[in-house]
């Protein structure tokens, strides 16, 4: 099996990829995105991810976004993983990044910030991507990486507070080591609970759907249906309101939950949906 491994020249891909080389040297492809945001900056990272793979034998596939230093978060992440995925199909190869606990539980309290719902307590779930850190803490990485004598660059922009991440990240340092272990044990429930509901929803989404359908079964399978018939582009907030709109709204008229969704809900009861 061959491996993409995401390497941003940071300290955690750093690590990764010294873990996997010592491991399986012979199927390891380096993947580095340089999203031209930081300018002179970014160039060098990829230069140095460029020096490491050499250093270790690799093969290093770099990618350029050219997305200058206006660029949001979520478009500088979108980019990323279109390359990353692309290069991992190119090399029929499974796809590797640096996530660790840490990130886990930044992106745990971000999604409920954005009031993802149960679904954004149980991130970091695409089986496309390995993430085999995410046991470890940024402090293990830390260690591992002194312990190796290994060299990473920084990237200045995690300090900024122009980034939500990063505001939030400083909050989250006050979190105690008893707190972050309450918060991962929820996370691990809560992983069963998305498997059962996934399995409900995709049992269902081959049916017509009728309101007194979606009012009837449960409610967090409800919401997770609406989820998915309106291309999750809903927030929580956004889907619960949908829900009590379906119960109460009279037959032959239209609801509009968010931009560019329309749901009609015809004289027998039965849902049409626009999106």
């Amino acid at each position: 099996m061959k491996y993409v491994i995401a390497v941003s020249g940071g300290v955690d891909s750093v690590v990764l990829l010294d873990m996997a080389v010592r491991k399986n040297r012979k199927e390891i492809i380096v993947a580095h995105f340089e999203h031209g945001i930081r300018g002179a900056n970014s160039k060098a990272d990829a230069r140095f991810v460029e020096a490491l793979s050499r250093k270790y034998g690799l093969t290093c596939k770099i990618g350029y976004g050219g997305l200058g230093s206006n660029a949001s978060e979520a478009l500088a992440r979108e980019k990323r993983y279109n390359f990353l995925y692309k290069v991992a199909r190119q090399n029929n190869a499974q796809l590797i990044v640096a996530h660790h606990q840490d990130d886990l539980i930044e992106t745990i309290a971000l999604n409920i910030k954005r009031g993802t719902g149960w679904r954004g307590l149980t991130p970091m779930s695409d089986k496309r991507v390995l993430r085999p850190l995410i046991g470890m803490t940024k402090q293990d990485i830390y260690n591992y990486a002194l312990a190796n004598s290994l060299e990473w660059v920084e990237d200045e922009t995690n300090q900024s507070a122009r980034y939500t991440r990063n505001r939030l990240r400083k909050h989250m340092y006050r979190l105690s080591d008893l707190n972050k272990i309450a918060l991962l044990h929820g996370v691990s429930r809560q992983r069963i609970v998305r498997k059962n509901i996934e399995s409900e929803v995709d049992k269902i989404l081959g049916r017509s759907l009728t309101r007194y359908f979606i009012t009837m079964i449960d409610k967090k399978t409800a919401i997770e249906l609406l989820n998915a018939l309106t291309n999750y582009r809903l927030t929580t907030p956004q889907l619960e309101v949908l829900l009590v709109k379906i119960k109460t709204t009279k037959d032959n008229k239209e609801i509009q939950p968010g931009a560019g969704i329309t749901i009609k809900i015809n004289s027998s009861g039965w849902l049409c949906i626009d999106r």
